[in-house]
């Protein structure tokens, strides 16, 4: 999968870029506050049709501007250019695909794969159990996409949405058992079909990452990744479950357990846990399980999806920047990376395209302004 094409206006500080990205690497270099991490967070937003930077309406769109327009074209493995057109205006989204307008944003996400990795990534690792479920069900959104006749994960990740949301609604409300038991039963076809998703996937991705961290952080010993499914599945089926917590759940005014309280847990073989770690140590954790989702996608589709990263150098040393440099150029993949010292970064591989930052202007070193 190749990038082409960048266009952005109004985004923060970006008044308007039109940007032509390399195939290989791409490295962004500029002074903090130049729009480097802005022009990564346009392509992400694209992608996940979220920003990495947190919620999507806390400074987006650049001050004075009514609103932000976002479009990429990019090339498929087989040769086919697609494009798509994402525009927000703070409170209404619009969004285009191939020059036609879709109805759900999943719908543009599923076209494109990106994978970032940014400052606040550590949180994978050290944050709250909800980034390791976003994280296991994003790759799920991409592997398991369904065939024509509605299946894959989707699909039954929305029907546990759904069925949660009605089961919280009716526990508020003091609902009736008959409505309860109707939802409840949604609700647990859809959350053992969903943990079974992610079990498939914690197994897939298990060697991937093992190895992975093993180039990258070999003081870690072997990582081992394990499903806690959110509920005691050992020695119960989710309907029962819920049955056994209905009364309780009444009281609290929700659901208590099941998929939504999944938890991705890694454990060291030479570290105590992932508390343990310091904040480069986490990164490097964090790079290894999204370089290994991103080498799954790979596998599956024929071609990497895009890999940014923002600002790599920040608290790697020059030996880890190396590795992570060396694992990205065996992957073929294309590459954009933003950093405010272009030697921090060390040896580029070649052929490497620099783009100069200034003001929210890209300039290619030695050619003509973006």
């Amino acid at each position: 999968m190749l990038i082409e094409r960048v266009r952005v206006q109004d985004l923060r500080s970006l008044r308007a870029v039109d940007w032509q990205p390399a195939p290989g690497f791409n490295v962004l270099v500029g002074d903090n506050g130049t729009g480097k991490t802005s022009v990564l967070e346009a392509v992400h937003l694209l992608a996940h049709a979220r920003s990495f930077r947190g919620r999507v309406r806390d400074g987006l769109v650049r001050v004075g501007a009514l609103e932000l327009q976002v479009h990429l074209q990019w090339r498929e493995p087989g040769g086919r250019r697609r494009g798509a057109g994402l525009r927000h205006s703070g409170s209404q989204w619009q969004a285009r695909l191939d020059g036609a307008e879709v109805a759900q944003l999943s719908d543009l996400c599923a076209a494109l794969a990106v994978v970032s990795f940014e400052p606040g990534s550590h949180a994978l690792v050290q944050g709250g159990a909800e980034h390791r479920r976003r994280y296991l069900d994003w790759g799920l959104f991409h592997v398991e996409r369904g065939a024509a006749d509605g299946g894959g994960f989707l699909p039954v990740w929305r029907r546990y949405a759904r069925a949660l949301k009605q089961r919280n609604a009716l526990l508020r409300q003091r609902g009736g058992q008959g409505e309860l038991e109707a939802w409840e039963h949604e609700l647990a076809q859809s959350g053992e079909a969903l943990t079974r998703y992610r079990q498939q996937q914690v197994e897939a991705l298990q060697p991937r990452v093992a190895a992975t961290l093993a180039a990258l952080l070999p003081a870690a010993g072997t990582l081992r990744l394990a499903l806690q499914p959110g509920w005691r599945s050992d020695a119960l089926a989710l309907a029962d479950a819920l049955l056994l917590a209905r009364e309780r759940d009444r009281q609290l005014g929700h659901t208590s357990l099941g998929p939504h309280r999944a938890e991705l847990q890694l454990a060291f073989s030479a570290l105590p846990g992932r508390e343990a770690l310091s904040r480069g140590q986490a990164k490097l954790v964090a790079l290894a399980l999204l370089l290994a989702q991103a080498g799954q996608l790979a596998e599956l589709h024929g071609a990497w999806p895009v890999l940014q990263l923002d600002d790599l150098a920040s608290e790697l040393d020059a030996a880890r920047r190396a590795e992570v440099l060396a694992l990205l150029a065996g992957s073929g993949a294309q590459v954009l990376i933003t950093g405010t010292d272009l030697a921090a970064l060390g040896d580029l591989p070649a052929p490497a395209a620099v783009f100069h930052v200034e003001h929210g202007a890209l300039r290619l070193a030695g050619g003509r302004a973006h």
